[in-house]
């Protein structure tokens, strides 16, 4: 079956796979981390007009090592998982300085940069340098679990080290410039558009005959982990600071935590802590409530309530930040909520 799967999934990748997108067809290892970080929890059709303005502004990595943290947040404002971001940058000053602006071609090497994990850096290898190298995302498991019906629980480290050895196992082992960026791809594709968490069209897919899963008819059953995420929520006040040229105030958040680098108003833990600081810096009229609502993480809900706090002119408030104008939000690197708050008026 070794070399049979391998073969099938480039066959099927070169005739029905995803040729269109537009970090496709190209082996510039910017392009394709870029389009890799971007691509880790969000989807294609998000991640499209993010990676075109990204490009726009950084062009290459040495453009994005040189540009500014703020610059970096914003042109990722929106895209969530902030963290991303950060590593992004620190990794592009790495490559700049470590390996004098290109890109390393091993694995291992790739995986001792910032943010870059073994399947990331076995796509760059894979796709930009012709490396026998595997892939485990999240779509990548669900295709191999189910071909193989790999029953071990992936919750567990060893399972997954023990998967890992399958998937390496798996790999083309002829005309590696031809097949394994083909074989990659059509990795990623089988997951994203054939075989789906949900409904997948096993008649469709290229392996269905080789496949456990498919003879077993519980497709939905693989792959196997039993850790669920513990869920947490809070409340969070916003205190939003307007001048009476619609300036807000806006601070930078605290690292480690939510937004992280990120622009946001001040935070509260409770409406009446709002009100209290509002009072003590003298709001020119009385606050005006705006309509609560709820913001998902992945750990986390968040209830947000802002509350816009009329102020002089020339006030300033006591801690560290800048006064933003309407005009200039769309620079500004803030979380999706906030933006949208900001766009919507409150």
């Amino acid at each position: 079956m070794v070399s049979r799967f391998s073969e099938q999934i480039v066959a099927w990748q070169t005739v029905h796979g995803r040729h269109h997108l537009p970090w496709q067809n190209t082996q510039d290892a910017y392009r394709v981390w870029l389009s890799e970080i971007m691509l880790q929890q969000t989807q294609v059709s998000t991640v499209l007009g993010y990676y075109e303005r990204f490009l726009q502004r950084c062009p290459t990595v040495a453009d994005l090592a040189a540009a500014s943290d703020e610059e970096v947040m914003a042109l990722w404002s929106g895209l969530g998982y902030y963290s991303r971001a950060r590593n992004l940058h620190r990794c592009a000053k790495e490559v700049m300085d470590r390996f004098g602006g290109a890109f390393p071609h091993t694995v291992e090497e790739l995986s001792s940069l910032p943010g870059i994990g073994r399947s990331t850096a076995g796509a760059i290898a894979s796709f930009c340098f012709a490396q026998r190298a595997a892939i485990l995302d999240a779509n990548v498991k669900r295709v191999l679990t189910r071909v193989l019906g790999f029953e071990d629980d992936l919750a567990s480290s060893a399972a997954e080290k023990k998967l890992w050895a399958l998937a390496e196992d798996l790999l083309p082992t002829t005309d590696l410039a031809r097949n394994m960026p083909r074989y990659t791809q059509g990795m990623m594709d089988m997951g994203a558009t054939i075989c789906t968490a949900k409904k997948p069209s096993c008649l469709l897919c290229p392996v269905h005959g080789d496949c456990v899963a498919h003879r077993q008819g519980q497709p939905e059953r693989y792959p196997v982990k039993t850790k669920k995420l513990k869920r947490s929520a809070a409340s969070w006040w916003l205190l939003c600071w307007q001048r009476p040229d619609g300036a807000i105030w806006l601070e930078k958040r605290p690292a480690p935590g939510i937004w992280a680098g990120l622009f946001c108003m001040p935070v509260c833990d409770s409406e009446e802590a709002l009100l209290q600081q509002a009072a003590r810096h003298g709001a020119t009229s009385a606050p005006v409530h705006g309509a609560a609502f709820l913001h998902v993480l992945t750990h986390k809900d968040l209830h947000l309530h802002p509350v816009r706090v009329p102020v002089a002119a020339d006030f300033v408030p006591a801690q560290p930040g800048q006064w933003v104008l309407p005009a200039q939000w769309p620079d500004v690197g803030l979380p999706a909520p906030v933006r949208s708050l900001l766009q919507r008026g409150f």
